[in-house]
Protein backbone atom coordinates (compact mmCIF):
# COMPACT_ATOMS: atom_id res chain seq x y z
CA UNK A 1 0.00 0.00 0.00
CA UNK A 2 1.33 3.53 -0.69
CA UNK A 3 1.71 6.13 2.17
CA UNK A 4 -1.50 8.17 1.79
CA UNK A 5 -1.65 12.79 1.60
CA UNK A 6 0.59 14.17 3.94
CA UNK A 7 0.37 17.69 5.46
CA UNK A 8 -2.86 16.40 7.28
CA UNK A 9 -3.35 16.31 10.99
CA UNK A 10 -5.31 13.75 13.31
CA UNK A 11 -7.28 14.62 15.80
CA UNK A 12 -9.43 12.36 18.67
CA UNK A 13 -12.76 11.80 18.21
CA UNK A 14 -14.23 12.34 21.89
CA UNK A 15 -16.99 10.36 23.00
CA UNK A 16 -19.76 11.85 25.40
CA UNK A 17 -20.60 10.00 28.59
CA UNK A 18 -17.06 9.47 29.88
CA UNK A 19 -14.62 11.86 30.32
CA UNK A 20 -11.80 11.43 28.37
CA UNK A 21 -8.39 11.18 29.91
CA UNK A 22 -5.29 13.38 28.71
CA UNK A 23 -4.22 11.22 26.08
CA UNK A 24 -0.39 11.41 25.44
CA UNK A 25 -0.06 12.18 21.54
CA UNK A 26 3.55 12.44 19.71
CA UNK A 27 4.36 13.71 15.65
CA UNK A 28 4.73 10.38 14.38
CA UNK A 29 7.38 11.28 11.63
CA UNK A 30 9.66 12.52 14.92
CA UNK A 31 9.36 9.28 16.62
CA UNK A 32 10.54 7.17 13.29
CA UNK A 33 7.23 5.59 12.76
CA UNK A 34 7.26 6.26 9.16
CA UNK A 35 3.87 8.58 8.76
CA UNK A 36 3.10 11.21 6.77
CA UNK A 37 4.84 14.57 7.68
CA UNK A 38 3.09 16.54 10.35
CA UNK A 39 0.27 14.17 11.25
CA UNK A 40 -0.13 13.29 15.09
CA UNK A 41 -0.92 9.37 16.02
CA UNK A 42 -1.13 8.14 19.30
CA UNK A 43 1.99 5.48 20.30
CA UNK A 44 1.42 3.73 22.66
CA UNK A 45 3.81 2.65 25.36
CA UNK A 46 2.30 -1.13 26.68
CA UNK A 47 -0.35 -3.51 26.59
CA UNK A 48 -2.33 -2.12 29.61
CA UNK A 49 -2.34 1.70 27.59
CA UNK A 50 -2.93 -0.22 24.53
CA UNK A 51 -6.57 -2.12 25.89
CA UNK A 52 -7.20 1.35 27.62
CA UNK A 53 -7.16 3.25 24.41
CA UNK A 54 -9.21 0.97 22.47
CA UNK A 55 -12.29 1.07 25.01
CA UNK A 56 -12.10 4.58 25.41
CA UNK A 57 -14.79 6.48 25.44
CA UNK A 58 -16.99 2.78 25.42
CA UNK A 59 -19.47 3.85 28.07
CA UNK A 60 -23.17 4.32 27.25
CA UNK A 61 -24.96 6.18 30.16
CA UNK A 62 -28.07 5.63 27.91
CA UNK A 63 -27.61 2.09 28.33
CA UNK A 64 -25.22 1.65 31.12
CA UNK A 65 -23.46 -0.21 29.38
CA UNK A 66 -20.32 -0.21 27.43
CA UNK A 67 -21.06 -0.05 23.70
CA UNK A 68 -17.80 1.25 21.85
CA UNK A 69 -18.87 3.02 18.52
CA UNK A 70 -15.66 2.37 16.97
CA UNK A 71 -14.86 -0.18 13.86
CA UNK A 72 -11.06 -1.32 13.99
CA UNK A 73 -8.63 -2.59 11.19
CA UNK A 74 -5.23 -4.12 12.41
CA UNK A 75 -2.25 -2.97 9.71
CA UNK A 76 1.18 -4.76 9.92
CA UNK A 77 3.22 -1.64 9.12
CA UNK A 78 2.52 1.93 9.10
CA UNK A 79 1.06 2.25 5.15
CA UNK A 80 -1.61 5.11 6.21
CA UNK A 81 -4.11 4.77 3.47
CA UNK A 82 -7.56 3.24 2.59
CA UNK A 83 -7.35 2.04 -0.63
CA UNK A 84 -9.27 -0.89 -1.42
CA UNK A 85 -8.21 -3.91 -2.86
CA UNK A 86 -10.53 -2.42 -6.50
CA UNK A 87 -8.44 0.53 -5.88
CA UNK A 88 -5.02 -1.24 -5.87
CA UNK A 89 -5.55 -2.42 -9.58
CA UNK A 90 -5.34 1.21 -11.15
CA UNK A 91 -6.88 1.75 -14.64
CA UNK A 92 -10.76 2.08 -15.29
CA UNK A 93 -11.41 0.96 -11.99
CA UNK A 94 -15.12 1.29 -12.29
CA UNK A 95 -15.76 -0.28 -15.49
CA UNK A 96 -13.33 -3.22 -13.71
CA UNK A 97 -15.27 -3.30 -11.30
CA UNK A 98 -18.66 -4.25 -13.25
CA UNK A 99 -16.48 -7.36 -15.65
CA UNK A 100 -15.16 -8.76 -11.99
CA UNK A 101 -18.14 -8.63 -10.18
CA UNK A 102 -20.40 -9.56 -13.35
CA UNK A 103 -17.74 -12.50 -13.97
CA UNK A 104 -17.43 -13.69 -10.31
CA UNK A 105 -21.62 -14.13 -10.02
CA UNK A 106 -21.40 -16.37 -13.02
CA UNK A 107 -18.50 -18.70 -12.09
CA UNK A 108 -19.34 -18.87 -8.23
CA UNK A 109 -22.33 -20.67 -8.76
CA UNK A 110 -26.42 -19.42 -7.35
CA UNK A 111 -26.20 -21.11 -4.29
CA UNK A 112 -23.30 -19.55 -3.14
CA UNK A 113 -24.66 -16.14 -1.41
CA UNK A 114 -28.35 -16.41 0.13
CA UNK A 115 -30.38 -14.21 -2.07
CA UNK A 116 -28.84 -12.58 -4.97
CA UNK A 117 -28.40 -9.34 -3.63
CA UNK A 118 -25.14 -7.39 -5.09
CA UNK A 119 -24.40 -6.44 -1.55
CA UNK A 120 -23.58 -10.28 -0.37
CA UNK A 121 -22.19 -10.88 -3.38
CA UNK A 122 -19.64 -8.27 -2.94
CA UNK A 123 -19.38 -9.40 1.05
CA UNK A 124 -18.42 -12.60 -0.37
CA UNK A 125 -16.17 -11.49 -3.01
CA UNK A 126 -14.21 -9.32 -0.49
CA UNK A 127 -14.10 -12.34 1.86
CA UNK A 128 -12.47 -14.55 -1.19
CA UNK A 129 -9.97 -11.94 -2.23
CA UNK A 130 -11.69 -11.05 -4.95
CA UNK A 131 -10.85 -7.07 -5.73
CA UNK A 132 -14.11 -4.70 -4.61
CA UNK A 133 -14.48 -1.64 -2.97
CA UNK A 134 -14.99 -2.90 0.34
CA UNK A 135 -12.33 -2.45 3.14
CA UNK A 136 -12.18 -5.39 5.73
CA UNK A 137 -12.72 -3.74 9.40
CA UNK A 138 -13.87 -5.67 12.93
CA UNK A 139 -15.97 -4.67 15.98
CA UNK A 140 -13.14 -6.61 17.65
CA UNK A 141 -10.07 -4.49 18.82
CA UNK A 142 -8.23 -7.48 19.52
CA UNK A 143 -9.35 -9.23 16.24
CA UNK A 144 -7.33 -5.70 14.76
CA UNK A 145 -4.30 -6.56 17.31
CA UNK A 146 -4.24 -9.79 15.82
CA UNK A 147 -3.96 -8.42 12.09
CA UNK A 148 -1.91 -5.52 13.23
CA UNK A 149 1.11 -8.37 14.70
CA UNK A 150 0.30 -11.50 12.63
CA UNK A 151 3.20 -11.36 9.94
CA UNK A 152 6.72 -11.23 11.52
CA UNK A 153 7.87 -10.34 8.77
CA UNK A 154 6.91 -6.90 9.92
CA UNK A 155 8.25 -7.42 13.48
CA UNK A 156 11.04 -4.82 12.99
CA UNK A 157 8.62 -1.69 11.88
CA UNK A 158 5.65 -0.18 13.44
CA UNK A 159 2.17 -1.29 13.04
CA UNK A 160 -1.01 0.62 12.91
CA UNK A 161 -4.35 0.28 14.37
CA UNK A 162 -6.97 2.72 12.70
CA UNK A 163 -10.25 3.16 14.60
CA UNK A 164 -13.03 4.66 13.08
CA UNK A 165 -16.39 6.08 14.40
CA UNK A 166 -18.77 4.36 12.29
CA UNK A 167 -21.74 5.85 14.09
CA UNK A 168 -21.00 9.18 13.87
CA UNK A 169 -19.96 8.48 10.03
CA UNK A 170 -23.68 7.66 9.24
CA UNK A 171 -24.47 11.60 10.02
CA UNK A 172 -23.40 12.22 6.44
CA UNK A 173 -25.34 9.79 4.41
CA UNK A 174 -28.12 10.80 1.95
CA UNK A 175 -31.26 10.96 3.56
CA UNK A 176 -32.82 7.74 2.70
CA UNK A 177 -29.90 5.63 4.12
CA UNK A 178 -30.31 7.90 7.42
CA UNK A 179 -33.95 6.79 7.41
CA UNK A 180 -33.73 3.29 6.97
CA UNK A 181 -30.99 3.05 9.63
CA UNK A 182 -33.12 4.88 11.77
CA UNK A 183 -35.96 2.75 11.15
CA UNK A 184 -34.44 -0.58 12.41
CA UNK A 185 -32.78 1.54 15.16
CA UNK A 186 -29.39 0.33 13.84
CA UNK A 187 -25.72 1.68 13.07
CA UNK A 188 -24.59 -0.49 9.79
CA UNK A 189 -26.46 -2.01 7.28
CA UNK A 190 -27.27 -5.44 6.31
CA UNK A 191 -27.21 -6.66 2.65
CA UNK A 192 -31.23 -6.36 2.94
CA UNK A 193 -31.63 -3.02 4.42
CA UNK A 194 -29.13 -1.41 2.17
CA UNK A 195 -30.59 -3.40 -0.93
CA UNK A 196 -34.30 -1.52 0.01
CA UNK A 197 -32.73 1.43 -0.72
CA UNK A 198 -30.25 1.00 -3.52
CA UNK A 199 -30.48 -2.33 -4.92
CA UNK A 200 -26.88 -2.00 -7.54
CA UNK A 201 -24.17 0.06 -7.09
CA UNK A 202 -25.11 2.14 -9.69
CA UNK A 203 -27.94 3.44 -7.59
CA UNK A 204 -26.07 3.75 -4.80
CA UNK A 205 -23.37 6.19 -6.52
CA UNK A 206 -26.49 7.88 -7.39
CA UNK A 207 -27.72 8.88 -3.86
CA UNK A 208 -25.68 11.90 -3.42
CA UNK A 209 -23.17 14.27 -5.53
CA UNK A 210 -20.41 13.73 -3.04
CA UNK A 211 -18.73 10.25 -2.22
CA UNK A 212 -20.17 8.89 1.42
CA UNK A 213 -19.42 5.83 2.89
CA UNK A 214 -21.66 2.59 4.65
CA UNK A 215 -20.89 0.41 7.11
CA UNK A 216 -22.18 -3.37 5.82
CA UNK A 217 -22.61 -6.20 8.20
CA UNK A 218 -21.77 -9.34 6.26
CA UNK A 219 -23.82 -12.31 6.36
CA UNK A 220 -22.86 -15.03 8.30
CA UNK A 221 -21.55 -17.04 5.23
CA UNK A 222 -18.54 -19.19 6.86
CA UNK A 223 -16.78 -19.30 10.65
CA UNK A 224 -14.56 -17.12 9.62
CA UNK A 225 -16.55 -14.37 9.29
CA UNK A 226 -18.12 -14.86 12.73
CA UNK A 227 -14.95 -15.19 14.13
CA UNK A 228 -13.65 -12.19 12.59
CA UNK A 229 -16.20 -10.24 14.12
CA UNK A 230 -16.62 -9.15 10.54
CA UNK A 231 -17.59 -5.21 9.01
CA UNK A 232 -16.85 -4.05 5.60
CA UNK A 233 -16.96 -0.32 4.90
CA UNK A 234 -18.50 0.42 1.21
CA UNK A 235 -17.23 3.83 -0.49
CA UNK A 236 -20.30 5.28 -3.08
CA UNK A 237 -17.86 5.75 -5.61
CA UNK A 238 -15.41 2.91 -6.99
CA UNK A 239 -13.01 5.58 -7.63
CA UNK A 240 -13.46 7.08 -3.88
CA UNK A 241 -10.68 6.46 -1.44
CA UNK A 242 -11.51 5.94 2.37
CA UNK A 243 -8.49 7.80 3.45
CA UNK A 244 -9.28 11.02 1.21
CA UNK A 245 -12.46 11.49 2.51
CA UNK A 246 -11.74 10.98 6.22
CA UNK A 247 -8.97 14.27 5.84
CA UNK A 248 -11.53 16.63 6.42
CA UNK A 249 -13.51 14.61 8.78
CA UNK A 250 -10.61 14.13 11.39
CA UNK A 251 -12.65 13.92 14.63
CA UNK A 252 -13.95 10.84 13.02
CA UNK A 253 -11.30 8.43 13.33
CA UNK A 254 -8.03 7.83 15.33
CA UNK A 255 -4.64 5.56 14.61
CA UNK A 256 -2.57 3.89 17.61
CA UNK A 257 0.75 2.97 16.77
CA UNK A 258 1.99 -0.35 17.90
CA UNK A 259 5.85 0.24 18.70
CA UNK A 260 7.98 -2.72 17.10
CA UNK A 261 9.36 -2.82 20.36
CA UNK A 262 6.29 -3.72 21.61
CA UNK A 263 4.79 -6.10 18.84
CA UNK A 264 6.13 -9.54 20.82
CA UNK A 265 4.34 -9.02 23.92
CA UNK A 266 0.99 -8.55 22.23
CA UNK A 267 1.49 -11.18 19.86
CA UNK A 268 2.00 -13.50 22.78
CA UNK A 269 -1.06 -12.06 24.71
CA UNK A 270 -2.83 -12.40 21.92
CA UNK A 271 -2.00 -16.29 21.74
CA UNK A 272 -2.60 -16.61 25.05
CA UNK A 273 -5.54 -15.26 24.57
CA UNK A 274 -6.98 -17.10 21.83
CA UNK A 275 -6.98 -15.09 19.17
CA UNK A 276 -5.05 -16.58 16.99
CA UNK A 277 -5.16 -17.98 13.31
CA UNK A 278 -6.87 -21.03 14.48
CA UNK A 279 -9.39 -19.55 15.69
CA UNK A 280 -9.69 -17.04 12.83
CA UNK A 281 -9.04 -18.79 9.73
CA UNK A 282 -10.87 -22.38 11.01
CA UNK A 283 -9.56 -24.81 9.38
CA UNK A 284 -6.48 -26.86 8.53
CA UNK A 285 -4.67 -23.68 6.41
CA UNK A 286 -5.31 -21.25 9.56
CA UNK A 287 -3.81 -24.04 12.45
CA UNK A 288 -1.33 -24.38 10.14
CA UNK A 289 -0.33 -20.65 9.54
CA UNK A 290 -0.98 -20.09 13.93
CA UNK A 291 1.81 -23.39 14.57
CA UNK A 292 4.55 -22.35 11.95
CA UNK A 293 4.19 -18.60 13.94
CA UNK A 294 3.78 -19.55 17.27
CA UNK A 295 6.80 -22.07 16.90
CA UNK A 296 9.21 -19.49 15.30
CA UNK A 297 11.99 -18.61 17.52
CA UNK A 298 12.45 -15.15 18.13
CA UNK A 299 15.62 -15.48 16.96
CA UNK A 300 14.93 -16.29 13.88
CA UNK A 301 13.17 -13.77 12.71
CA UNK A 302 15.84 -11.11 11.69
CA UNK A 303 16.04 -7.45 12.55
CA UNK A 304 15.90 -5.04 10.06
CA UNK A 305 17.04 -2.23 12.56
CA UNK A 306 18.61 -2.62 15.93
CA UNK A 307 16.97 -4.17 18.59
CA UNK A 308 15.90 -2.12 21.59
CA UNK A 309 18.18 -3.12 24.66
CA UNK A 310 16.02 -5.07 26.72
CA UNK A 311 15.93 -3.81 30.56
CA UNK A 312 18.99 -4.76 33.44
CA UNK A 313 16.53 -7.26 34.67
CA UNK A 314 15.27 -9.01 31.86
CA UNK A 315 15.73 -13.00 31.84
CA UNK A 316 19.08 -13.94 28.94
CA UNK A 317 17.27 -15.01 25.74
CA UNK A 318 18.22 -18.98 25.62
CA UNK A 319 19.97 -18.45 22.39
CA UNK A 320 23.32 -16.89 24.80
CA UNK A 321 23.56 -19.56 26.86
CA UNK A 322 27.00 -21.14 25.96
CA UNK A 323 26.06 -24.71 27.77
CA UNK A 324 23.50 -25.92 29.55
CA UNK A 325 24.04 -25.26 33.87
CA UNK A 326 25.61 -27.94 35.76
CA UNK A 327 23.25 -30.53 37.26
CA UNK A 328 22.82 -29.89 40.93
CA UNK A 329 24.23 -32.59 43.07
CA UNK A 330 22.04 -35.21 44.32
CA UNK A 331 20.14 -35.02 47.14
CA UNK A 332 19.19 -37.73 49.98
CA UNK A 333 15.69 -38.56 49.82
CA UNK A 334 14.03 -37.80 53.54
CA UNK A 335 13.44 -41.04 55.38
CA UNK A 336 9.82 -42.53 55.68
CA UNK A 337 8.91 -40.79 52.33
CA UNK A 338 8.82 -42.67 49.16
CA UNK A 339 11.12 -40.93 46.32
CA UNK A 340 7.86 -40.16 43.83
CA UNK A 341 5.97 -38.65 46.35
CA UNK A 342 8.31 -36.36 46.47
CA UNK A 343 8.97 -35.64 42.93
CA UNK A 344 7.91 -32.42 41.16
CA UNK A 345 5.68 -32.85 37.94
CA UNK A 346 8.26 -31.27 35.60
CA UNK A 347 6.92 -28.26 33.09
CA UNK A 348 5.14 -29.10 30.06
CA UNK A 349 7.71 -29.21 26.74
CA UNK A 350 4.70 -27.95 24.06
CA UNK A 351 5.32 -23.93 24.63
CA UNK A 352 8.97 -23.92 23.03
CA UNK A 353 10.17 -25.05 19.32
Amino acid sequence: MSAGPCGRRVAWGVHEGEPRRGARRGALCASGGGGEAGVDDVRVRGWNELNELVYEGAWNPALGRYRSNWAFRGVCGTAFDLTTGLGRLGGDVARLETYLLRNFRKYAGPDSVPGDSVWNWLALGQHHGLPTRLLDWTYSPYVAMHFATDDVEFYAVDSTIWCMDYVAANQALPDGLKEALAREGANAFTAEMLEAVAGTLQELDGLAPAPFVVFLEPPSLDARIVNQYALFSLMSSPTAALHEWLAGRPELFRRLIIPAALKWEVRDKLDQANVTERVLFPGLDGLSRWLRRYYLPRSGVAPTVAPAAPPANAALPAQAEARPPAAAPPRRPRRGRPAAARRRSGTRDDRTA
